[in-house]
Formats: C-alpha cells, sequence, structure tokens
C-alpha cells in the first residue's frame, strides 16, 4: 500500500506540474503512520517541502494536491483530508479486510526479498572457555539470534559462527589457580560431579586467578609462563587441566545455547585463527617497502591507523614476546571465514567496548582485501546494568548471564506455581517465558544504548514485557480454541457488503486491523537497519490493540453476525504474533 500511495502522489505531482518534486529530487518527503491513528493511516509532508521549494502557500498546495488525488481515488482509499499541511489517507474497511485475508491466505505473510540469493554470516555470543557465560554474551546471543532470524525472513541463506577465545591470558589465570588447589582440581575433575558444579570451579578459579595477576607481581610472571605454555602445549599437567577446562565449558555453554534456541553451524577458535593472523601480519610487515601496512615498534609489529585515518590510533597486532593479539586473530578469523563459506555479507556482534579496536582491524583488512572489507559489517551493542551499576566477569561476585536466565526463569515458576498445568508443562513455560522476559528487554530498545534491566518489570505479563506479548498470543489461542468448539469458524462474508455506507457500529474498523497490515513494513525496516527494536515495540502495539479488542468487544456470540468475523481477527492476530516473536528468538506458549 506504502508504494501504491506513493506512485499516485508522483503521478500528482506530475499532473501539477511540479517537476523537481516529481522527479525524486527532493528527499525530506515522506509517507509514514501517523502516531496518532485519528490522523489517518498514512500522512505525508509533500505539500509542505514542494511548496518551501517553490516559495508557495503549502496549505494551498496541499488542497490542490488532495483535490487532484480524489478525481481517481481509488478503492483501497476511503478518505483524504489535509490538515496543518499535511496530506492524511484514510484506508477503507474493504481494505482492512482484505488485509486480514491476506495475513490468513499467505503463509509467508511478512517476508521481503531483502536479502534474496545472499548468504549472510553473523557471528555472535563469542562465550571464553574458562570463563562465565556472563550478560554480554547474552545480550549477543539475544540480539545476534534476532538478526539471524530477520535476515533469513528477507530472503538470505543464514551462517551462524560463533568465535571463542581458547587461547589467551584468561585461560592462564584459571588454569594457575587450579594448580594452586591441585587437591580440589582433582576431585572436581571426576565423572560423578555434575557439569554445573565443574563450570562453577572452573569459572571461581579465573575470578580469583585475574585478582592474583593483578595484585601478586610473582602470581602475574607465573600466570604469564602459563599463557605461554597453553600457546606451545609444552607442559603435561597444564594441557590435561585445559583440555578438561575447555571441554566441560564448552559443554556447559551448549546447555545455555539450548535454553536460549541458539544452534550455531560454526564454531571458530582464537587457537586455529591465531597462526594464520600471525602469517597474514608477517607477510604484510616488510621495512623495506614504502606501502607495508604493518611495522616493527620496540620488538612488536603494530599497525599506524591514524596514517590513513586521524580518527584512529595505533594498533599493537604482534606483541614484544611474538604473541598475537586479539586484533591479528580477528584478521585470521576473517579469511578462515571467507575461505569456508564466502558470506556475501558477514556481521560480527559485539560490545561497544570493542568497537575502537574493530575499526582499527577494519582499516588494516581495507588496505590489505579491500574487496572482503567492503562485504564486513561491524554491529556493536550497549552495556546491561543493575542498579549497582556496571558488571564485570573479572570479579568474583559477578552477576553472569547465565545466573540472570536461571532467575527470570525461577520466577516465572513461582508465578505459575498453582495454574493448572503438569509438572513438565511448568517447567517449560517458565524456561520459555523467563528466556522471553530476558530477551525482550534487550531488544525492545535501539541496539547501540545501554540497558536498564528490572528483573520485575522484566517477568510482568502486562505492559512492555516478553511474557505480556506471550500472554497475549495464550489468549487468542484460548479464544480460538472456544471458538472451534462453539463451530464459529473464521469467516469474511462482510467483505461483500458496502461498509462506506453501512450505519451498523459494529462495522467500525478497529485499531487491532489499522495495525496488522504494517507487518511487513516493520520487518523490512528492521531487515534493512539490522535493528530487532522496530518489530519489538509493534509487537507491543498489536498487543495492546488485540487486548482492547478483546476487553471492548465479545468475539464469541452466535448471535453476532460478525463474530466469524472477529475470530478471523483473532486468527490473523496471533499468526502475526507468533512470527513476530519468532523474529525474535522468542517461543509462543500455547498456554500461559
Amino acid at each position: 500500500m506504502k508504494n501504491t500511495l506513493e506512485n499516485l502522489i508522483l503521478e500528482v505531482l506530475k499532473k501539477l506540474d511540479i517537476p523537481a518534486c516529481a522527479g525524486g529530487e527532493v528527499k525530506d518527503i515522506s509517507l509514514e503512520h501517523p502516531a496518532d491513528l485519528k490522523m489517518g493511516d498514512y500522512s505525508t509532508n509533500v505539500a509542505m517541502v514542494c511548496a518551501k521549494k517553490l516559495g508557495i502557500n503549502p496549505k494551498e498546495l496541499a488542497e490542490k494536491i488532495v483535490e487532484e488525488l480524489n478525481k481517481n481515488k481509488i478503492k483501497e482509499i476511503n478518505n483524504i483530508e489535509t490538515k496543518n499541511g499535511f496530506i492524511n489517507f484514510y484506508l477503507s474497511r474493504n481494505f482492512f479486510v482484505d488485509s486480514v485475508k491476506e495475513v490468513l491466505e499467505n503463509k509467508n505473510f511478512g517476508k521481503n526479498n531483502l536479502f534474496n540469493g545472499k548468504k549472510v554470516m553473523v557471528e555472535y555470543t563469542q562465550p571464553n572457555p574458562f570463563k562465565p557465560f556472563h550478560i554480554g554474551h547474552l545480550m549477543s546471543n539475544a540480539i545476534g539470534e534476532s538478526i539471524s532470524r530477520i535476515v533469513e525472513f528477507s530472503g538470505a541463506k543464514i551462517v551462524r559462527a560463533n568465535y571463542q577465545g581458547d587461547v589467551g591470558p584468561h585461560i592462564a589465570k584459571a588454569i594457575y589457580q587450579m594448580l594452586k588447589n591441585e587437591n580440589n582440581t582433582s576431585s572436581v575433575m571426576v565423572e560423578s560431579v555434575s557439569l554445573v558444579e565443574k563450570a562453577n570451579y572452573i569459572g571461581n578459579s579465573y575470578a580469583k586467578g585475574n585478582d592474583a595477576y593483578e595484585n601478586d607481581e610473582e602470581a602475574k610472571k607465573e600466570i604469564d609462563e602459563i599463557n605461554r605454555k597453553v600457546y606451545d602445549r609444552s607442559d603435561k599437567n597444564i594441557n590435561e587441566i585445559y583440555d578438561w577446562g575447555k571441554v566441560v565449558t564448552l559443554e556447559a555453554f551448549e546447555e545455555i545455547y539450548k535454553k536460549l534456541g541458539t544452534n550455531f553451524n560454526y564454531y571458530f577458535f582464537e587457537s586455529i585463527v591465531a597462526p594464520i593472523g600471525l602469517k597474514i601480519v608477517y607477510e604484510n610487515c616488510d621495512q623495506d617497502k614504502p606501502d607495508s601496512v604493518f611495522e616493527k615498534s620496540d620488538g612488536a609489529i603494530v599497525f599506524h591507523a591514524e596514517k590513513y585515518n586521524q580518527k584512529l590510533h595505533t594498533r599493537v597486532f604482534i606483541n614484544s614476546k611474538g604473541l598475537p593479539t586479539y586484533e591479528t586473530k580477528e584478521l585470521g578469523l576473517t579469511q578462515i571465514k571467507f575461505e569456508k563459506e564466502n558470506p556475501d555479507l558477514s556481521i560480527v556482534i559485539t560490545a561497544n567496548e570493542q568497537e575502537e579496536y574493530m575499526k582499527v582491524v577494519s582499516k588494516a583488512l581495507e588496505i590489505m582485501n579491500p574487496e572482503i572489507a567492503s562485504k564486513m559489517k561491524h554491529i556493536v551493542h550497549g552495556m546491561m546494568r543493575l542498579s549497582s551499576g556496571k558488571m564485570s566477569s573479572r570479579k568474583g561476585n559477578v552477576i553472569t548471564g547465565e545466573s540472570l536466565i536461571i532467575e527470570s526463569c525461577d520466577k516465572i515458576l513461582e508465578k505459575i506455581k498453582n495454574r493448572d498445568f503438569t509438572d513438565e508443562e511448568k517447567k517449560q513455560v517458565s524456561n520459555d517465558v523467563g528466556v522471553a522476559a530476558l530477551k525482550y528487554s534487550i531488544l525492545k530498545q535501539n541496539i547501540g544504548g545501554n540497558i536498564i534491566y528490572d528483573a520485575d518489570k522484566s517477568i510482568s505479563f502486562e505492559g512492555d514485557s516478553g511474557p505480556y506479548l506471550q500472554y497475549s498470543y495464550a489468549r487468542a489461542n484460548s479464544i480460538l480454541e472456544k471458538a472451534k468448539s462453539e463451530n464459529i469458524l473464521p469467516s469474511f462474508v462482510f467483505s461483500r457488503l458496502d461498509f462506506k455506507s453501512s450505519k451498523r457500529s459494529d462495522l467500525y474498523i478497529f485499531e487491532i486491523e489499522k495495525l496488522l497490515y504494517r507487518f511487513p513494513e516493520i520487518v523490512e525496516r528492521s531487515a534493512k537497519e539490522f535493528a530487532p527494536h522496530y518489530i519489538a515495540n509493534y509487537l507491543v502495539d498489536i498487543a495492546r490493540a488485540f487486548n482492547t479488542f478483546y476487553g471492548n468487544s465479545k468475539i464469541i456470540d452466535k448471535n453476532d453476525l460478525m463474530s466469524s468475523y472477529k475470530v478471523a481477527l483473532t486468527l490473523a492476530f496471533s499468526n502475526v504474533m507468533k512470527n513476530g516473536l519468532y523474529l525474535l528468538g522468542i517461543k509462543v506458549p500455547e498456554r500461559m
């Protein structure tokens, strides 16, 4: 409909001989949905923009445009009016009936072809073995999974990737502490100890090892030596702890992924990409060549990014000990991604703390391989904070992402403990709804902003929350079950009436109808901008509209000729809500 209206406006501008606007040269012209539904279903500022350009009265121009539009008004438009220079379009009752039909008849309602024929790799989550699954990993997972689904819904073949640091100082810190507590470590490394206990022991060892590294100079030297031995695999005892700990933490992560509903196609590890990155850096570091990308400096190898962009800075790629930094590993990771899949687009999702160093990596890559660099996109997210402030996995008393998931699910379980569910159903519902509470809290606002997480608000069955969306879907599902039992099936019999001339109050256009047809527009915008919050906010709008519809209208009534259409509208809502929640990575319980 938006394209149809844009074409109509363009034709009118040509008829009125306003070529500058008709030719599309004016970029400020918009056609949007008004925030207030009373102001129409679409509104355009075309008259104000063109009048300013032409130096004429915008109100008079708006009236001329409306007059011309009304001469050849299409059946989907009920009314066109001008107010304060804006031109507002009101769609017809038959349009809304047809739009509900389309939702029910088109199994792919909401899909678009924006990424048709494209292969897109999305790298997200990135928890490191030997460290807890922290809140940043939870945020990256929620955002990455949602973007993956939205882009896939828009025609792409999606490849999900997870990049994990299985070498580096964090490993050495954990192993240092586990070596110090050799007896405890041995007692944990037995089959009878649960996976959770093992993973917690490793996480606590990392926290203590990190504290020692920061406060004890001797410990720091020992940890640096362990770090070297982890790289060269030269110590049998260290190798044994390392191999065991890596398996344990990766298995623990898999349990979390299962809860979150994510399955990865690739797991890339720093130990594999580091040698590749080293080779790239050494091949592009030649002091005798004026176009050398990297330079030697005080025993290290660096990249002076500021030579190419004054907003960037110098970063070390190989340190004075000959070990690769994160930057070098990123180069190796990029190469292996394109060797294995050669995606048309490679998206990397990280916290905004990594934005500046990733810009430097991107510039180095651009110089060495501009074709691959042009296919890379880096998306950064903000931080999640509680009232206590920033949370870091380097502190022993940290609130981890895993603990937030458990807490959220436990709170939901408490809320539904008296519901008529089996124990298995309660477990499933509490998991699905608890995860939804967290995911929605992350996805409902712009990716780049920080989040203040309120646990109690996040699990509310009313208002701006994931459980509220699920509850609205479950309510619609319950109505549909009841309608089926009373043999009131979805019908569009009223689509054959002349709604415009009818005086019946029950032929009023419901707010939910004015929102459902917008779903494809919302999905396409989310895909273009890689922004799930548009979908999250839209779903809250349709949930509120549906619950108002439910509260003010008796849906199931055999004496009401409109009842079958109301059932059809309820089914359309449930279909859109289900698809929308899927795109957010949220499951839809049939009952709550």
